[in-house]
C-alpha cells in the first residue's frame, strides 16, 4: 500500500437476509482527492457509507485506514481516528445559534460536547476557532442567528462547519446538495472545494454537474457493484454507465441525477 492511499476498500459485502446490498466493492481512495461514489437509487451507496463508518458490520470484506484495519472499530472510534460523516438529512440542533453549533462540535472534538452547564466564559476559548469556522463556510454573519431560521443551503453549510470541527482526515458527504436550488448547489459545491484543501473526500451525489466540476475520481456503482471507476471523462464515456443511468440508447450521463 502506497502513502498515497488513505483509505483502502478490500471487497467488502452486505447481505440482508439473501439480498446482496453492497457486492465485493474494492477501491481506493487517494489522499488529498475529492472522490465521488455515484450510481442509480439502490445501488448501494449509502450502505456502503454505513459499512465504512461501522453503522452496519460487513459480510465479509475489509476497511484500511492509513493502512490500519478499521474494519471492526466502533463508529466512535473510526470518527476519533480521523473519519467523520455529513449525514444525509441536515443534522443541526435547530433551536441552537450558528455559533452554538459550531462550538458543541469544538466540545465533542474536546470530548466535552454534553457539559451544557458549563458557565459561557469556561468556553470562550472555543469562540474564536468557532468565528474562523464560520468564516471558512461564509457564515460568520449568521452567528447569532438560530439554525432553525436558516435557508436550506445555509443548513448545509452549517452542517460542514460542524464536521470541520471535529478537524476529519477524511469527510465523508452523503448527498450535501440533495434538495437544494440550483444557487444553493453552487454554492455548496464551491464550499466543498474550498474546505477540501488539505484534506480528503469522499462523497456520495446525484447530481452529475456537482460530480463533473468538483471530483478528481468517480466510483461508480450498481446493484451493490462498482462496474466502473476513473476520471469524469472515462466514467462518462463508459457503455455500462450510460445504460444504469440513462437506458443503453443514451451516450451521455452529464445532467443526470
Amino acid at each position: 500500500m502506497t502513502n498515497d492511499i488513505l483509505l483502502d476498500i478490500q471487497g467488502l459485502t452486505k447481505e440482508f437476509k439473501g439480498f446482496v446490498a453492497v457486492s465485493d466493492v474494492s477501491l481506493n481512495v487517494l489522499r488529498g482527492s475529492i472522490h465521488a461514489l455515484i450510481g442509480p437509487n439502490g445501488a448501494g451507496k449509502t450502505t456502503l457509507f454505513n459499512l465504512l463508518t461501522n453503522f452496519l458490520v460487513p459480510t465479509s470484506g475489509n476497511v484500511f485506514f492509513k493502512g490500519q484495519n478499521i474494519t471492526h472499530e466502533r463508529p466512535s472510534q473510526i470518527a476519533r481516528k480521523g473519519i467523520v460523516r455529513s449525514f444525509q438529512i441536515s443534522a443541526v440542533f435547530p433551536h441552537m445559534s450558528v455559533l452554538e453549533n459550531v462550538r458543541v462540535a469544538l466540545q465533542q472534538k474536546q470530548n466535552v460536547s454534553f457539559q451544557f452547564w458549563r458557565p459561557e466564559k469556561s468556553l470562550h476559548h472555543l469562540h474564536e476557532k468557532a468565528i474562523e469556522l464560520l468564516d471558512s463556510v461564509d457564515l460568520s454573519s449568521y452567528a447569532e442567528e438560530l439554525a432553525v431560521n436558516l435557508p436550506y443551503g445555509r443548513k448545509r453549510a452549517l452542517e460542514l462547519a460542524t464536521t470541520l470541527a471535529l478537524e476529519p482526515e477524511l469527510m465523508l458527504l452523503d448527498e450535501p446538495t440533495q434538495g437544494m436550488g440550483h444557487e444553493d448547489v453552487d454554492r455548496v459545491t464551491q464550499l466543498i472545494k474550498k474546505v477540501s484543501a488539505g484534506r480528503t473526500v469522499l462523497m456520495v451525489e446525484h447530481n452529475m454537474n456537482v460530480v463533473s466540476s468538483i471530483a478528481d475520481r468517480i466510483t461508480v456503482l450498481q446493484r451493490g457493484s462498482v462496474i466502473a471507476d476513473g476520471s469524469y471523462q472515462e466514467v462518462s464515456n463508459n457503455p455500462l454507465v450510460v445504460e444504469a443511468y440513462m437506458g443503453a440508447n443514451n451516450q451521455t450521463i452529464v445532467g443526470a441525477h
